[in-house]
């Protein structure tokens, strides 16, 4: 028997327990896209999952950027990078979220893709959906049409679709 996409998703996944604080279970993808066959799996999952469906990919600075780039590769979109404020040189837009301990600012360029363009929104993550709700708002007022989100990791406890807008998410892992 084949191990699917989630189980194989779970088993490259490194589990550390108590960080950054005691109780807590960190889940860190990286040996993921450090497995060749495991991340191509991975971003073929992303791309079936929304084929058809985009006309580019936003990745969310930065493990968004990897997942992004991938996919925009094997789909043949281009890639509107979502970027920490002051990162960007040309034109920005700009959109302020909270975070649990402050606030936090994503930009895009102004003229990066066609207004109206389909965007596939990419990360790595999905916690409380603060970044990526952020990300679509920031999007959607830079003109463009969220298709929908991509994510590897979802963390289901904290609730994070609640603030995507009922826009269609596609968790490769749900935990």
């Amino acid at each position: 028997m084949t191990e699917s996409v989630e189980q194989m998703i779970d088993r490259l996944c490194a589990k550390i327990p108590d960080h950054p604080e005691p109780g807590v279970l960190f889940r860190d993808l990286t040996p993921l896209f450090a497995d060749g066959p495991g991340f191509h799996r991975t971003v073929d999952a992303l791309v079936d999952a929304f084929a058809g469906q985009y006309d580019c990919v936003a990745g969310v600075e930065a493990r968004g950027f990897m997942i992004a780039a991938a996919v925009a590769y094997a789909s043949g979109a281009g890639i509107i990078p979502v970027r920490k404020e002051g990162k960007l040189p040309r034109e920005t837009i700009s959109q302020s979220y909270a975070l649990e301990y402050g606030t936090g600012t994503l930009e895009i360029h102004t003229d990066d893709a066609p207004r109206g363009s389909r965007v596939l929104v990419l990360d790595d993550v999905l916690a409380t959906g603060g970044t990526l709700g952020a990300a679509a708002s920031l999007l959607t007022r830079g003109g463009y049409n969220v298709a929908g989100f991509g994510v590897i990791m979802e963390l289901t406890a904290l609730r994070g679709r609640a603030q995507l807008g009922g826009h269609r998410v596609r968790a490769l892992l749900r935990v």
